[in-house]
């Protein structure tokens, strides 16, 4: 007769019963996310519709823009896509603290590479305040032209994405510190998190390659 497994060994992310089937919660986070890029799909449009009537103000613009900064900014955010995902895995194998001295990367749990995503999270939505203070000096506003329109509104959009995602991790991990165990739910929405952090950093890349990059 084969041993029936202790809930020991089980993972926190199929505790509360064996959870085969996709969860709800995730299968509507990845519906919605579609509907988002739909809309960054019309910000997209927009924006190369606009920039094709009017190439020289872009030209004019574009000049101004500091790339390398931007470039340190998009590395801190693509990043943190890897940082959130070591995360994941620790909520999958039901770690959720780390094992070990906090300097011990390897020992870490969902809590140290949440917090970790958290903050570099942040420090890109530091580094976008800082660029958008130096286009203002610049005479780029969003109510100057065409082009300080739509910078603003294609950046500014998914910063409030980002904003939203670290509110979420800042849910997850409060989430973690008043349970008393980790649980399949906790694990669940780790989880779901780390598709939206994922989505905005995509989406992230693709505008800075159309801003930045796309002469």
């Amino acid at each position: 007769m084969t041993p029936v497994a202790s809930t020991a060994t089980i993972p926190a992310s199929r505790l509360h019963g064996h959870h085969d089937r996709p969860s709800m919660v995730s299968v509507g986070t990845i519906i919605w996310l579609s509907s988002e890029l739909m809309f960054f799909a019309a910000l997209f449009a927009a924006y190369f519709t606009i920039r094709s009537v009017s190439p020289e103000l872009w030209a004019e613009n574009t000049a101004v823009l500091d790339v390398p900064f931007a470039s340190v900014n998009t590395t801190i955010l693509v990043l943190s896509s890897l940082t959130c995902q070591l995360g994941v895995f620790a909520a999958e194998r039901g770690q959720v603290g780390r094992t070990g001295s906090l300097l011990s990367v390897k020992g870490w749990g969902l809590r140290e590479w949440f917090v970790l995503t958290y903050i570099m999270g942040a420090v890109f939505i530091a580094g976008q305040a800082v660029e958008y203070a130096n286009l203002v000096q610049e005479d780029i506003t969003i109510q100057d032209s065409a082009y300080g329109t739509m910078f603003y509104l294609t950046t500014g959009f998914h910063g409030l994405h980002v904003t939203g995602g670290l509110i979420a991790f800042l849910f997850v991990l409060g989430r973690t510190l008043l349970a008393r165990k980790f649980t399949h739910e906790q694990a669940v929405s780790a989880i779901v998190v780390s598709y939206y952090w994922h989505f905005v950093d995509v989406v992230w890349i693709g505008l800075f390659a159309t801003i930045y990059l796309i002469k």
